[in-house]
């Protein structure tokens, strides 16, 4: 049923309609209420404690011996959560670790915490059935557009169904408080079947551009068969007005789909991921398999296209990787502009004109705030998990945007942002701060005694080191483990046929790598990175290129195992001497990257010297 709530703001509703029913309809089974935000959360169990309290029944939802609760409280690190759950509350929302989460959700899966806090937005990750379900709103706040907004339909039906507890409830419970104006829009929502309509057109871009790369599209009439067995064209016929379509016969249908890719290609090939020739045929261009192959928007890599220049440093990078259409669904919660203003004012780089209300600003801050090692508190830094595994994508993509425009600098620029990204850390900190228990204050005491990188730490005596880092034995033996996973590569490298190039000729440098100190690596390593949310493995880029006229002849991404062979191919340029350098940069370390110099000397073109001979035996 609905229980309308009369107001004319979506602030939080007085705490007596959740508190009574719980106690009203719960009985002794579990209930899960879900909230608006965090803060909601944590001031939700309290205000459901203080009532109980004054019914003079404060562990009235505690249903579990103390003996048996106090490991899990044990495991709660947030004072509030441990102090509600003590007497039968949880709440759960982005912001707790894992262990937090895990503990709450095992007290209230045992009957132990009677009632759990959810934020609304946890829904679909939450796997825990009750008997009663109460809403405690159906808005949110927006914070990118200022505004309450309303739950998704599907959100909504989501948490009602987590009222169901097959083989023990005979019947689930749910209470819904909303507007009184909304009274009737849900009882007619929940009484009714609810259609589900499909939104592939509103994605249609990014699919039929990876259906033209793989070649499953080559022409106009492909892609409309494509879409003739979709979801979309049942529904079409179905549900015609949702689709704006004026009817439903065959000929409407075909208008509607044709319209659909002609405009839909017409984007693809204005931002450059795919070419029609003939005004029938078509065929993808490198944005576009760039597009399809990091599996990011084509928004996206016609941005990192026309943004990206010969000169962009890192800063710029930043700004381009923030911009990203993948960050437009980071949220910006309610006053959360005010402490990204905060952290901003604190960050190395100064954001022009930030708005931080808009997701891209705050995107770039929690990075800025992710190099420099500054807490962010635990719901952004939830968000900034997100951020940083969609991060790496988006920085390959970039590198190889970069690389199809043959622009050397921003490219080293890229790979050193990916390193900075995995680590934690700006490039102009010490490379020693990738190792654990390091400080600041140590790293620089290190360098005063000579130790800059991990390589010289390794190389000292041990009786040197140990007084160096005057740490204890478990904090010595933590540093060695991640120091021997640090990569030490052995390159070496030659010019096939280099006293023949001649321009034009095609150019094969073969690279020979070893990796020191492990014969039997067997996949590539794991990378010890703490502050990168996912486990991630080794990536390398061999880079030939020309640093004074900042061109990039040749890039090969490779994996490294034990040892490798890699063969670099590019075109030589005119007659002359060339001093080129060879680059081997990792994407997960900072400190390891190697560079060589690769002198080329190249000759006339055998074609213009025969010519040449003819025209003097002509004269």
């Amino acid at each position: 049923w609905v229980t309308p709530q009369p107001h004319t703001s979506p602030p939080p509703h007085p705490p007596h309609p959740r508190y009574y029913a719980i106690v009203n309809h719960a009985d002794d089974k579990p209930a899960i209420v879900f909230v608006p935000s965090a803060k909601q959360a944590q001031l939700t169990a309290v205000d459901l404690l203080t009532y109980a309290t004054a019914d003079d029944a404060p562990k009235r939802f505690m249903h579990g011996a103390p003996e048996d609760v106090a490991p899990f409280l044990r495991q709660l690190k947030e004072g509030a959560l441990a102090h509600v759950a003590a007497y039968g509350i949880g709440f759960l929302h982005e912001g707790l670790g894992a262990e937090e989460q895990a503990a709450v959700l095992a007290l209230h899966a045992a009957g132990a915490l009677q009632v759990l806090v959810v934020v609304h937005s946890m829904c679909w990750s939450l796997a825990t059935p009750a008997h009663l379900v109460v809403l405690m709103d159906t808005q949110y706040y927006d914070g990118a557009e200022h505004r309450y907004a309303d739950y998704a339909i599907t959100d909504i039906l989501q948490m009602i169904g987590r009222a169901c507890r097959p083989l023990l409830d005979d019947t689930g419970k749910c209470v819904l408080l909303c507007h009184a104006a909304k009274k009737a829009f849900y009882r007619k929502f929940l009484y009714e079947p609810f259609p589900v309509e499909s939104h592939l057109d509103h994605f249609l871009h990014d699919h039929l551009c990876a259906e033209v790369v793989t070649k499953t599209v080559e022409n106009k009439q492909d892609a409309v068969d494509y879409l003739t067995w979709s979801f979309m064209y049942r529904r079409l016929t179905q549900n015609p007005n949702y689709y704006n379509l004026q009817g439903a016969t065959h000929r409407h249908l075909s208008d509607h789909l044709s319209e659909l890719v002609e405009s839909t290609l017409a984007d693809l090939e204005q931002a450059r991921c795919v070419t029609i020739d003939d005004d029938v045929d078509v065929s993808p261009l490198n944005l576009g398999m760039i597009a399809s192959y990091y599996y990011i928007q084509y928004t996206t890599v016609e941005l990192f296209a026309s943004s990206l220049q010969p000169t962009t440093k890192t800063k710029g990078l930043l700004e381009i990787i923030a911009s990203a259409a993948e960050f437009d669904a980071v949220p910006v919660r309610h006053r959360e502009d005010g402490v990204l203003q905060n952290l901003a004012a604190h960050c190395a780089q100064a954001i022009a004109e930030p708005r931080y209300n808009d997701p891209h600003t705050k995107v770039n801050v929690l990075l800025q705030c992710h190099f420099g090692r500054t807490d962010v508190g635990r719901e952004m830094a939830a968000d900034l998990a997100g951020i940083l595994e969609k991060g790496i994508r988006l920085l390959q993509a970039t590198v190889d945007v970069i690389s199809s425009s043959g622009w050397l600098s921003p490219a080293l620029s890229a790979m050193e942002l990916s390193q900075m990204l995995v680590q934690g850390m700006w490039e102009r900190d010490s490379a020693l701060l990738q190792l654990p228990h390091f400080t600041p204050a140590l790293a620089k005491a290190c360098a005063a005694a000579g130790v800059e990188g991990v390589f010289d730490l390794m190389e000292m005596e041990d009786d040197e080191r140990t007084a160096l880092l005057a740490m204890s034995p478990g904090q010595i033996a933590d540093v060695a483990r991640v120091a021997n996973r640090y990569p030490s590569i052995d390159l070496s490298f030659e010019v096939e046929d280099e006293d023949e190039v001649a321009s034009g000729d095609g150019v094969t440098v073969v690279v020979s790598l070893q990796r020191e100190g492990d014969d039997e690596q067997k996949g590539a390593p794991k990378v010890a990175a703490p502050r990168f949310p996912k486990e991630k493995e080794e990536g390398w880029w061999l880079v030939i290129g020309d640093v004074g006229a900042n061109a990039l002849m040749c890039i090969k991404r490779i994996t490294l195992q034990a040892k490798a062979k890699v063969k670099l191919d590019f075109v030589a340029p005119d007659p002359g001497e060339y001093n080129y350098k060879l680059f081997l940069m990792c994407d997960s370390y900072l400190g390891c990257d190697q560079e060589y110099d690769l002198p080329l000397k190249v000759g006339e073109a055998m074609e213009e010297s025969g010519e040449e001979e003819e025209e003097e035996e002509e004269e």
